[in-house]
Formats: C-alpha cells, structure tokens, sequence
C-alpha cells in the first residue's frame, strides 16, 4: 500500500514560474476512470496557480510515450516549450496477460521519457485489478492520484528549479 509523505503537499511554488507550460496527456480508454484522473491533476494545478496547461487525448495507455515524445518534439509549432509532462491513464486487469504487457510496456515508456527528454514525466497511470480499487485511488481510501499527479509535477519543477 502506498503512502502519502507528510511533505508531498508542500511546494515552494514562490521559485517556479507560474507561465510553466504542463502537458497533460491522457487516454480515451477508460474513460470513467481517466476524467476522474484528469480533473484531480487539472484542479491541484488550479490551486496552485498554475493555468498554463495543455491537455492532449491518445487511444491508450501504450500510445502514451509516443504522445508525449511527439509533442516535445513538435511544441515550437503549436505552443511553448513544455516543463513537464503528466501521463494519466489506467490499465484494468481482465482475463488475458495483456494486463502484463501493457502495464510493463507503459511503465518503460515512461521511464525511457524520463531519461531521453530535458524535462519530467509524471507517471498517473493506474494499473489495477477492478473497479474498485480505481475508485479507492480516486478520492478513497488509497488518495488521488490525478492529484498526487499534478503535485508531483509541480514537485519535480521545484526540484529543476532548485537546481
């Protein structure tokens, strides 16, 4: 079970520039699931101050990684340079390995974004069982984690900006 650390919620957002660009990227599967995911991150950025936000759809969690390397590559046509990404998305478990393949192949995406490109990304993908156990990560037992998304986002431009 993960737990929420006691510092999670505090961001020095006084050192980040409040224009930063964060692109979110989300998937059309699930899509009970994923909109609650997205309005947690969107609302935590709110809060926060932080408006400048793009928001991108892709079919699914496997099409995540080349979404976000895509728009990086791409930005300078349609927006400014992005400080960080959040992916949002959630994989269910059903009969077949499939679960397997696309939890594992959506976690390396991830990390490969995080050591090819200059900025972070978040990883907000769920990979659960049921439905329950979506619901417990969406404002249950298990927190939210649209929101501990969007706070680690801004956590990881703290950590950049502090550099």
């Amino acid at each position: 079970m993960a737990s929420q650390g006691q510092n999670l919620n505090l961001i020095n957002t006084g050192i980040l520039p409040k224009d930063a660009c964060i692109v979110i990227v989300h998937t059309q599967w699930n899509p009970d699931v994923v909109s609650r995911l997205l309005d947690g991150c969107v609302s935590v950025l709110k809060e926060n101050g932080f408006n400048n936000y793009k928001i991108f759809q892709v079919p699914g969690c496997f099409e995540l990684a080349f979404g976000i390397k895509s728009i990086w590559q791409n930005f300078s046509q349609r927006f400014e340079k992005p400080q960080c990404f959040i992916a949002l998305g959630c994989v269910m478990r059903g009969e077949t390995p499939h679960f397997d393949f696309i939890s594992k192949a959506v976690t390396d995406g991830i990390l490969a974004l995080n050591l090819q490109l200059p900025v972070p990304t978040v990883f907000g993908v769920l990979t659960v069982n049921n439905q329950k156990q979506a619901d417990d990560r969406l404002g249950g037992p298990q927190g939210h984690k649209g929101r501990e998304a969007a706070l680690t986002a801004l956590k990881m431009l703290e950590f950049k900006y502090k550099l």
